[in-house]
């Protein structure tokens, strides 16, 4: 007769559990980030361009497309500064830059 089947012993975990490892890491924190933000705002995210260690948590940077155009080096898009603390929770956010995808850097 088979054994019953034992629950996984990281399906019992807590939520915050879950939180304080999706912001373990600079790849967990960005993706933490996007899927944050993506939450909060109606615009696609294009990708990250920066997540560097604060103080207190994860400061990254999204890009996102606020106003598609033709031709697409047209589109408007946006950079926020999603400030996340240890646990992977979302502090705040702002956008900090908008440019034209066509636009080179200054």
């Amino acid at each position: 007769m088979a054994e019953p089947r034992r629950p996984d012993a990281g399906s019992s975990r807590t939520a915050s559990a879950r939180r304080t490892e999706a912001a373990r890491g600079p790849e967990q924190a960005a993706r933490t980030a996007l899927r944050s933000l993506a939450g909060l705002i109606d615009h696609p995210a294009e990708g990250v361009s920066a997540v560097r260690r604060s103080d207190d948590g994860w400061c990254v940077v999204v890009d996102v497309l606020e106003v598609p155009r033709i031709p697409d080096t047209t589109s408007l898009l946006a950079s926020y500064e999603v400030q996340l603390d240890r646990a992977g929770e979302l502090l705040e956010y702002r956008r900090v830059r908008r440019y034209r995808r066509g636009a080179a850097d200054e």
